[in-house]
């Protein structure tokens, strides 16, 4: 999708910026539109190699607050999550701050497999439990704070940072009007009011929070199976319950999915009524972020009316569930 914060290079610049980083020279070059805040690039260099670049947006334009140095976690995710059993692309370079450019970027392997998103696999229930078994490796990764470390928005607690993360998403709607099913004051009331079943999350994990299929990549050359999960920048640590939030998008986590028993072989859960509700909260964050991002990314009104809506109407609905009494729980 088109987004405000995609930076413009000329070809000139990708083969200058290309030199830079790798040694080699670009020829050939093909922009990749599916994400929705960074620029990427396939690029084909003249040592044979191909790779992917991805520019972070330009560092003068104002981004919602979680957003800074996002590429910084990206660069760090790739290492810790190989290094559990997590199909990545390699990490070839990543330039921070760089002189000529004037901001961040990553240089990475080329992958030969296929979005999910553009496959239509006849396997989709192996590919899914094969998915939660990846899931479950990925939240393996501990770490030593909660929330986002890169944007300065950290806890002690995984309750204290989520609403840190919440109240600073909410606070954007300052800089960045943004139409909600509720004024901000009243849906951080209500996150702060269900927030005591965070405190049941005592572990710090790293959780990728935007596994959905256009970021998962097939290979399909036999029986399709998942190459890689690409796309790490909106990670953060906390509750890896999170992560079941972006496959299911709008809808609810299925006792039946076999996303929920590949990820059960590899690590315990159990869907309490206490973990339904923070599912409801990640649920709720994530409508917030659709919602409050189009203010510095400025989508095309046709492509985004469609999320913006769902979001809208779901989280009105998640802010009815959270403030509901709990079935038998006197009104």
């Amino acid at each position: 999708m088109d987004s405000r914060t995609k930076r413009r290079l000329s070809p000139a610049e990708l083969d200058a910026l290309a030199r830079r980083a790798l040694g080699a020279g670009v020829v050939g070059h093909t922009e990749l539109t599916d994400g929705y805040a960074n620029a990427v690039w396939r690029l084909r260099l003249d040592d044979g190699r191909e790779v992917v670049c991805k520019l972070a947006p330009p560092p003068e334009l104002d981004q919602l607050s979680y957003e800074r140095n996002l590429l910084r976690m990206e660069a760090a995710a790739y290492e810790l999550v190989a290094a559990a059993g997590v199909p990545v692309a390699a990490l070839l370079r990543a330039g921070f701050d760089d002189p000529v450019l004037g901001g961040d970027y990553l240089m990475l392997s080329a992958l030969d497999g296929v979005s999910w998103n553009d496959a239509r696999p006849g396997n989709e229930d192996e590919l899914r439990r094969e998915l939660g078994r990846l899931m479950a490796r990925f939240n393996s990764v501990t770490g030593e704070v909660f929330g986002y470390p890169h944007a300065g928005i950290t806890g002690a607690t995984w309750r204290e940072a989520f609403l840190a993360m919440a109240g600073a998403l909410l606070g954007d709607t300052g800089r960045y009007p943004t139409p909600l099913p509720a004024p901000p004051g009243r849906i951080m009331e209500v996150l702060e009011a269900a927030s005591p079943v965070l405190d049941e999350v005592t572990t710090p994990r790293l959780v990728h929070f935007d596994i959905w299929k256009g970021n998962v990549f097939l290979d399909v050359s036999g029986t399709p199976r998942i190459q890689a999960i690409i796309d790490h920048e909106r990670a953060f640590w906390g509750d890896p319950l999170a992560e079941f939030v972006t496959p299911t998008l709008f809808g609810e986590l299925r006792e039946d999915d076999p996303m929920l028993a590949g990820y059960r072989e590899v690590r315990p859960l159990e869907l309490t009524a206490s973990a339904r509700t923070r599912l409801d909260l990640y649920r709720a964050y994530l409508s917030l972020i659709l919602l409050v991002e189009n203010g510095p990314r400025q989508y095309p009104e046709e492509e985004y009316a469609r999320i913006r809506d769902a979001a809208f109407s779901s989280l009105g609905e998640l802010l009815d569930r959270l403030v509901a009494p709990a079935p038998g729980a006197l009104a």
